[in-house]
Parts: C-alpha cells; sequence; structure tokens
C-alpha cells in the first residue's frame, strides 16, 4: 500500500488491538479498549466504522457477527508515522534526532546499547 490512510491517536488504539489479536469482532475490540479507555461502546464503533472508511480494516460478516483484520500492516504504518516525525521535527535528519534524544537524557543506557548492537549488525552485514 502506496498511501497509507491518516489514522487518529484514537483510531490507532483500535488498530493496535486489531494489529494484536486479528480476526477480531468488534464485541472483542470493545471488550479489550473498555478495560484501558474510559470510552463508551458507540464511540468505539464508530471508531472502528471510521476505520474500515479509510480502508486500514476490512470485515467479513461471519452469521450475525463482524469479523476485522487490518488492511494496513502495523510496520507499515509505525515507518510511515516514523518517517513523517523525522521529517516535520528533524528535516529527515535521523542524526540530529538521535543526538538530540542523547544529549536530553532520553535514551537509557540499555535502549543505547540496543542501538550499537543494531549498528554493529547492519555494518557486519556490509549495509551502507
Amino acid at each position: 500500500m502506496n498511501h497509507l490512510p491518516q489514522i487518529s491517536e484514537a483510531e490507532f488504539e483500535v488498530m493496535k488491538i486489531v494489529w494484536k489479536h486479528a480476526p477480531i469482532s468488534t464485541n472483542e475490540i470493545t471488550d479489550k479498549l473498555l478495560q484501558t479507555t474510559s470510552w463508551s461502546p458507540k464511540t468505539i464503533q464508530t471508531l472502528i466504522k471510521r476505520l474500515v472508511t479509510k480502508g486500514a480494516l476490512t470485515y467479513e460478516k461471519q452469521s450475525r457477527m463482524f469479523v476485522y483484520t487490518p488492511v494496513v500492516k502495523e510496520s507499515e504504518y509505525i515507518g510511515q508515522e516514523s518517517n513523517s516525525f523525522l521529517k516535520r521535527y528533524y528535516d529527515g535528519d535521523i542524526t540530529a534526532m538521535l543526538s538530540a534524544y542523547i544529549e536530553n537524557d532520553k535514551l537509557s543506557e540499555t535502549e543505547i546499547e540496543h542501538l550499537r548492537s543494531l549498528l554493529s549488525k547492519r555494518h557486519s552485514k556490509g549495509g551502507d
């Protein structure tokens, strides 16, 4: 999918449930979100309908239930949002972003070690 739909923060909460549990019914989505939000079931149903309209979710009617599956892959969406953030706040310069996080103590030593490990693996594979 080249152009992924714009998804609000609330819609993203619905998508996280669907990505994790698909295929999943309306009732199951609602039950899971009622545990973590103060939204009404009607609000949750509205969010699901918006996601279907936007093309982020598809559904199948199974007897009297609607069962949803994502059209948009979680990794694609997260990648798009990350690129958007990077372009908006750091002119696409990931080094500037990481420098800001490191200089402002936003990364733990564990996170820095993980990044070192990832960079080391990439370097040993002959990446750019």
